[in-house]
């Protein structure tokens, strides 16, 4: 192959390595960062490996600890796609927890029968709580940035109250003392999942994370509705030229968008803790965020970053003891490779990489524009 040729390949595909080169960036000045403080940054990292992706059992704990990610960061992703910045899939994941706990706690129906049950209760109500800062958008110009940071404080201050309240008794155990949880869900909704060895019970929900995964691929490249919600973040004046409803396009982004959120924390409920309590999960909306950024919006990309960022957290603690490091390591890595990410003209810069192309750009920024 001529230098020529190598330089036409290398100006084609490489732009598509700069998320994979972001992360190798982030590693490596990590490993500096390590070694500057006196740590052996080769344990560490082996430790990490380990960790999260070297044993059997380290690898199912990282596809537990990774489905929320993936899940949450589709539904980050599809309001990107549509021009918007979703926030707030942490309240929507909240939401769909609680919806699937009172599904999962006052009937008693035949798995076939309650397990979609519990998962369409969690769909619906995130997309029911997402849809709140779609309405406030499209109908007042709110911003939904605004808007869905301060649902997510109501989301987790109401699931305290609903938790926590005794007279009247509503969500919270009545058997448990700490008033910290609600009562489990029943046997009968809970995922199936399989057991290799000594691990955690490998449950369904990383399939049905797969699932949504290419059909939120399918739902933009081959629906209609999909290409009008593109459209719409796109260019609204343009797609208002071509009859489509901006507003109505806005609402349904944050709709299905929360609704994804929602089957994240229904899927936790179902599959992982069988509960909602006072500290059920924390971060992953945020989180998710950067799934997305990292995968740059793209479904399939997703469930790869997604897998990356639950590897990162789970092998942190063997890290931590292998190398004697502060978890906050895994911290400082994750902010670095954010950090290349977002600017990713250094990683251009270091690699060769030609810069992008306007029509390359990711629709973040038409979040923060609120045109």
């Amino acid at each position: 192959m001529s230098r020529s040729a190598i330089v036409a390949f290398w100006e084609r595909y490489s732009p598509a390595l700069v998320p994979v080169l972001a992360v190798f960036t982030a590693l490596v000045v990590g490993a500096l960062l390590i070694g500057l403080t006196g740590g052996d940054w080769q344990a560490a990292y082996i430790g990490l490996w380990q960790g999260s992706f070297g044993t059997p059992r380290a690898l199912v704990d990282t596809i537990i600890r990774s489905t929320p990610y993936i899940i949450c960061g589709l539904a980050v992703a599809l309001a990107f796609k549509a021009g918007l910045f979703n926030i707030g899939a942490e309240g929507q994941l909240y939401a769909g927890a609680l919806c699937a706990v009172v599904i999962g706690t006052t009937m008693q129906l035949p798995p076939i029968f309650h397990i979609p049950l519990g998962i369409i209760a969690g769909a619906l109500g995130g997309a029911a709580w997402a849809s709140i800062a779609g309405i406030l958008k499209a109908r007042t110009g709110a911003h939904e940035v605004i808007n869905t940071i301060m649902l997510n404080y109501i989301a987790l201050r109401l699931t305290d109250w609903l938790i926590k309240s005794r007279q009247p008794l509503l969500l919270g155990d009545p058997a448990d003392t700490s008033g910290s949880r609600t009562p489990h869900i029943a046997e009968t909704m809970r995922l199936p999942g399989v057991s290799l060895g000594n691990t955690n019970t490998l449950h369904l929900g990383i399939l049905l994370a797969v699932i949504l995964v290419f059909g939120v691929a399918w739902f933009f490249k081959r629906t209609t509705l999909g290409f009008e919600l593109r459209m719409a973040g796109t260019n609204p004046n343009a797609a208002r030229y071509a009859g489509i409803s901006v507003p109505r396009s806005i609402i349904l982004a944050m709709a299905f968008a929360g609704g994804l959120a929602g089957i994240a924390g229904a899927g936790e409920v179902m599959g992982v803790r069988y509960e909602v309590s006072t500290n059920f999960i924390s971060g992953v909306g945020f989180d998710a965020i950067a799934v997305a950024l990292l995968a740059r919006g793209n479904p399939v990309g997703i469930l790869f970053a997604g897998l990356l960022w639950g590897g990162l957290l789970t092998g942190a603690r063997l890290m931590q003891v292998r190398a004697g490091l502060s978890i906050d390591v895994i911290k400082i890595i994750q902010a670095l490779i954010i950090m290349f990410i977002a600017a990713d003209q250094i990683v251009r810069f270091l690699y060769r990489i030609p810069q992008r192309k306007a029509g390359d750009e990711t629709m973040v920024s038409k979040g923060w524009g609120g045109g």
